[in-house]
C-alpha cells in the first residue's frame, strides 16, 4: 500500500493540475504542516502528564507544554500555570499522522458521516475538533485515565478554501454532504 506523501505526489498533483489548470508545479496547493492542540485545563499533575503521554503516543512526537498567559480568578488560573500541550508536525510525521487519522482513526468515530465542509478559514487551512482520543488506534481505552479531546489544524499554501477543499478529498478525507 503507498504512502499518503506517494498518494499525494502520483495521484492528487495531476488531478490538481488539471482540475485548478495550473500550469507552475510549485503553486500546486499541498499540506505544510498539521498541528494537535489538545486544550486540559487545570488538573492534577497525574493527569495532566497522562494526557501529555497520549497526545505523545498519538503523534509519534513529544509535544510542548503550554502555559497560561494570564491570571483569571473565576477560572482559579495562575500566569504559568500549565493548561495545554500542543504537537507541530511537519514533513514525514504528518503526513503518517495523516494517514492514521484518515483510515483508521476517522472510521472509529461513532455515526460518523463526514467532516463539516465548512470549516476552512480565509486561508484555507482545515480545523476541526475531536470529543475523545479513544478513536486513535495507539489508545487503548482499558488503561485511559478520562476522556480528553483535541483540536487538529492543517494547514495548507492554497489561495481559496475551494483548493485547499479539493486538496483534502484527494488525500482522502470525507466531508459531509451538508
Amino acid at each position: 500500500m503507498a504512502t499518503l506523501k506517494e498518494r499525494y505526489t502520483s495521484e492528487v498533483v495531476p488531478k490538481l493540475k488539471k482540475e485548478l489548470g495550473i500550469e507552475n508545479p510549485m503553486r500546486i496547493p499541498r499540506v505544510r504542516k498539521v498541528i494537535v492542540n489538545m486544550g486540559i485545563g487545570i488538573v492534577d499533575k497525574d493527569q495532566f502528564q497522562n494526557h501529555v503521554t497520549e497526545l505523545a503516543r498519538i503523534t509519534g512526537q513529544k509535544p510542548l507544554v503550554t502555559k497560561a498567559k494570564k491570571s483569571i480568578s473565576n477560572f482559579k488560573l495562575r500566569e504559568g500555570m500549565t493548561i495545554g500541550a500542543k504537537v507541530t508536525l511537519r514533513g514525514k510525521r504528518m503526513y503518517d499522522f495523516l494517514d492514521r487519522f484518515i483510515n483508521a482513526a476517522l472510521p472509529r468515530i461513532r455515526d460518523f458521516r463526514g467532516l463539516p465542509p465548512n470549516a476552512f478559514d480565509a486561508q484555507g487551512n482545515y480545523t476541526l475538533g475531536i470529543k475523545e482520543q479513544t478513536i486513535f488506534p495507539e489508545i487503548d481505552p482499558n488503561h485511559l485515565g478520562a476522556v480528553q479531546g483535541m483540536n487538529i489544524t492543517i494547514v495548507m499554501d492554497s489561495q481559496s478554501r475551494d483548493e485547499s477543499r479539493l486538496l483534502l478529498k484527494g488525500l482522502g478525507i470525507p466531508f459531509s454532504e451538508k
